[in-house]
């Protein structure tokens, strides 16, 4: 498969990212970099050490704001600054286990910040497509491993999956009542479980993968049975963009939320993604399990026939190329390459531009 961004598009657009340091948004800050555009990013200081964002600087066009979604004031100024046509929100509280020990603050970040940004919004002049991405864990999940279409229930049981549901009422809320007189789209884009080269967070698979062995540790597993809907960032974002710019042209039967996952087929738990990446890095490990009492979904899969039909998008990685890919990334980093070379060198053979 070959992935359809048109570069052009791109090139000199305004675009406000929020969440630009994390993983995801670090990985877009540089696509977007690559093909032209003038991006705004506004989010917190990254929270990793390394931090990808900080490693791949200097940005050439990249303006960087340090902020707090829940700081309204501070919104409204970077969306003033940025004056932007496009804005892809990705900033959020984005652990589960984070958000049972700190379940405010993940409601605080991942509900009020998506209302700062709303708000804010109804005052951007020049805007034309908004993008506010949400999660795969939007929906009410009773564990029976359903593979969720865009139109099953919200639900949530943990924090963290109430705090995306509720940021798809809210998107749908602010967009029936403050742009539907305008000609603006606002849209909403599910995914999850996203793996790739440069994450460092906490509570993440790959991460805890190259934290045990940079540290000559050996790695813990919480739930190795659990599967989860892999796909390589790079894939994800080439979904997003796609799906912005078939926003942009105002195409016939684009829906306004789009689920983002692997093509169908095997299912892959935790462990055995865990050995495909030890293969791939040549590594020998047995994990030691050592289950969390917090409680996680066993099971969880989308459905992305909608992305697929309507967008043109599947995902062009299968799983053996996301871990080689991934796998790639990090054995290289751990071996000195310059993160920054690496990750466009990344781009490249992905085919980005």
């Amino acid at each position: 498969m070959s992935i359809s961004i048109n570069t052009d598009f791109w090139r000199g657009k305004r675009i406000l990212l929020t969440g630009h340091t994390g993983f995801k948004g670090t990985w877009m800050a540089l696509w977007l970099e690559s093909m032209g555009a003038h991006v705004f990013g506004f989010g917190l200081e990254p929270d990793s050490d390394p931090s990808l964002f900080e490693m791949l600087q200097p940005w050439d066009g990249i303006t960087s704001t340090i902020g707090d979604t829940r700081d309204a004031a501070a919104v409204k100024q970077a969306v003033e600054q940025a004056d932007p046509e496009i804005v892809i929100h990705m900033a959020a509280q984005a652990l589960v286990r984070r958000s049972y020990r700190e379940p405010v603050d993940t409601l605080s970040s991942n509900v009020m910040g998506t209302v700062n940004v709303m708000e804010a919004l109804r005052d951007a002049k020049n805007l034309d497509v908004a993008l506010i991405i949400t999660s795969d864990k939007v929906y009410q999940n009773t564990d029976d491993g359903i593979a969720f279409s865009e139109d099953a229930p919200l639900g949530g049981d943990d924090p963290y999956s109430a705090s995306k549901a509720a940021q798809e009422m809210i998107t749908h809320s602010w967009a029936k009542s403050f742009f539907a007189d305008r000609d603006v789209v606002i849209a909403t884009a599910r995914a999850g479980n996203v793996i790739g080269g440069g994450d460092f967070s906490e509570d993440r698979l790959i991460p805890d993968i190259y934290r045990a062995l940079a540290a000559g540790e050996n790695l813990t597993l919480r739930f190795p049975d659990a599967t989860r809907p892999w796909q390589h960032v790079l894939d994800l974002n080439a979904g997003y963009l796609m799906f912005i710019e078939a926003l942009a042209m105002r195409k016939d039967g684009i829906p306004k939320s789009v689920n983002f996952g692997p093509a169908p087929g095997p299912s892959y738990t935790v462990g055995a993604i865990t050995e495909m990446m030890m293969e791939a890095l040549g590594q020998d490990m047995n994990p030691d399990v050592k289950p969390s009492k917090l409680k996680e979904k066993t099971l969880l899969s989308v459905n992305s026939e909608l992305a697929r039909t309507v967008l043109g998008w599947d995902a062009k990685l299968d799983v053996d190329a996301t871990v080689r890919f991934t796998a790639d990334w990090y054995g290289a980093f751990l071996n000195g390459t310059n993160a920054k070379d690496l990750s466009k060198r990344q781009l490249e053979e992905y085919g980005a531009f």
